[in-house]
């Protein structure tokens, strides 16, 4: 029964908003004025290459192939989904001849362990810090956290991120200006080179975590001022259980399930939080190095990057929604 009436619609769902995310992607590089081949030739040159006509249209004729840009648009996207599920997802324009598989397998480790840490960090004190401020709604120290985070949560990203780089980076100089670690330092599993990467680290994630934390905190109280309400609530306190019991067992145990639905629903946007702050940080990350793709006109690697991003995304909703079941008992898919 579970199979056939969730399971089945919802992987046909998750494959058709993963089949109409890459069309896009397809499509939108190819509207982009850059044209990569024209702009390789041109940089060429720039460099003092000596280009015979003859030559230089073979040049041409040989990038084109090599990627993806020849034929009919029909022609293109045939060719594009072919060589995408082999998994070839081409070379990089401008760091050629280097694969856009090896640049992302580069920048995705600083990316997954930036954005690992912050959600989670911001999702467990946000909702538990919101669970009690919700309790608790008329107490003095309820109240300034609500106004801290009704100022803090309507700020983008990029300018939380720019403040923190400002104050700690540029005045205090407490931490660095830019990268993921010291320049010319390997990375490797070193107690030094941690060190310096979570130094690095530090304020980009810091701004993705306070960001998070404001927006769970604000829900969760709402959530919470509901739940408190409701007549089980009331029954427990009548019935004299234990105020700390009310608060951890009846209280905020209820109130968090709509917050796992939350937490699958906002990835994307929390996802596209991080890599705006990487761009900020200049962060290793695939925020940094999709930033570079789309100036430098590289397709390859903005449709790479992103077709990455929407197949991590839809299947981390995917799989928050498989396993609510696990966090709400009332729950059954048949």
């Amino acid at each position: 029964m579970f199979i056939r009436r969730y399971l089945i619609p919802r992987l046909i769902q998750y494959v058709l908003v993963i089949f109409i995310g890459i069309t896009a992607v397809f499509i939108i590089p190819r509207l982009m004025p850059n044209d990569p081949v024209l702009r390789t030739i041109a940089e060429l040159k720039s460099r003092g290459a000596n280009l015979e006509p003859g030559t230089m249209d073979k040049i041409i004729a040989d990038m084109t192939e090599m990627y993806g840009l020849g034929g009919s648009p029909f022609e293109q996207y045939t060719a594009f989904w072919a060589r995408l599920l082999r998994g070839d997802l081409g070379v990089s324009f401008f760091q050629f001849p280097t694969p856009v598989n090896q640049l992302i397998a580069t920048a995705l480790p600083w990316t997954v362990a930036l954005l690992l840490v912050s959600t989670i960090l911001s999702w467990v004190i946000g909702n538990i810090a919101g669970g009690f401020a919700g309790y608790y709604s008329q107490a003095p120290w309820s109240r300034t956290l609500d106004v801290m985070a009704m100022i803090i949560r309507p700020l983008p990203y990029y300018i939380f991120a720019f403040a923190l780089l400002l104050i700690f980076a540029y005045f205090v100089r407490w931490f660095p200006v830019s990268g993921g670690s010291t320049m010319g330092r390997q990375p490797s599993w070193s107690w030094t080179f941690i060190q310096d990467a979570l130094w690095h680290a530090f304020l980009p994630a810091l701004s993705i975590t306070i960001l998070g934390m404001a927006t769970w905190f604000q829900t969760m109280k709402l959530v919470v001022q509901n739940v408190n309400s409701e007549n089980f609530v009331t029954y427990a306190k009548l019935g004299g259980v234990e105020e700390s019991r009310i608060v951890s067992g009846y209280v905020i145990r209820n109130a968090l399930l709509p917050q796992i639905t939350g937490l699958g629903l906002s990835l994307g946007l929390i996802f596209s939080g991080a890599l705006i702050t990487e761009i900020v940080f200049s962060y290793p990350g695939l925020g940094t190095l999709l930033y570079r793709a789309i100036i430098n006109g590289d397709y390859n690697l903005i449709m790479g990057i992103t077709v990455f991003s929407i197949f991590a995304i839809t299947t981390a909703v995917l799989v928050v929604d498989l396993l609510y079941p696990l966090f709400d008992p009332r729950i059954r898919y048949n």
